[in-house]
């Protein structure tokens, strides 16, 4: 993994809106909007093992908006990074 890799991920629209909608979905976020919740955590999760790697990853196969793409990153691995901070 390089930062570099997790900058890019952590910069990555897409990639910030999975997290809002995983978190307005899942977990009580005590009146604290969705996207605020993503912009404060999402370097935290672009950290969760394996997350820059498979980003950087798509990244040199050319993929399509990794960000957006669960094929890159899961749902289910975003909701785990999620559960694990909230």
């Amino acid at each position: 993994m390089g930062y570099s890799d997790q900058a890019l991920l952590s910069a990555d629209q897409d990639f910030w809106q999975r997290i809002a909608a995983c978190a307005a979905v899942e977990i009580d976020l005590a009146g604290v909007q969705p996207v605020q919740w993503a912009a404060d955590h999402v370097w935290l999760i672009a950290a969760a093992p394996g997350f820059a790697d498979a980003y950087a990853s798509a990244i040199a196969g050319d993929v399509d908006r990794p960000g957006n793409d669960p094929a890159v990153i899961s749902d289910a691995q975003i909701l785990a990074a999620v559960q694990a901070i909230a």
